[in-house]
């Protein structure tokens, strides 16, 4: 989809929500998600506002903290010009990341 497309609605285009019922997988999203599943039982997204009570913020700091891993994998994938225009058989994409996730993680560890 076009970069100018909003998460929510190429989710609503590509019925990710049937996708995580059907699979039983629950997704955390952002607070731009509020609204979108409408039961709360498959996005959970971090309560907005301010002066929360204590409780809403430990909340918030969970999510964050579950959340992190993946917003730190998904911006050093976009670093990777590889990825941008990949020429190759969509199917490959996959093997591609992960390799580029075991040559990251070998670059932070022998640092």
């Amino acid at each position: 989809m076009p970069g100018s497309t909003h998460d929510t609605t190429a989710a609503r285009i590509w019925n990710i929500l049937t996708a995580l019922r059907d699979a039983g997988l629950i997704a955390l999203g952002d607070k731009g998600y509020h609204g979108y599943d409408r039961t709360g039982q498959q996005v959970m997204t971090p309560y907005k506002g301010r002066n929360k009570p204590a409780s809403q913020k430990d909340a918030n700091r969970a999510h964050t903290r579950l959340r992190g891993p993946g917003e730190r994998a998904h911006a050093q994938l976009k670093t990777w010009r590889i990825l941008r225009k990949p020429r190759c058989c969509p199917r490959r994409t996959e093997r591609i990341a992960k390799a580029i996730h075991v040559l990251q993680n070998y670059e932070v560890t022998a640092g």
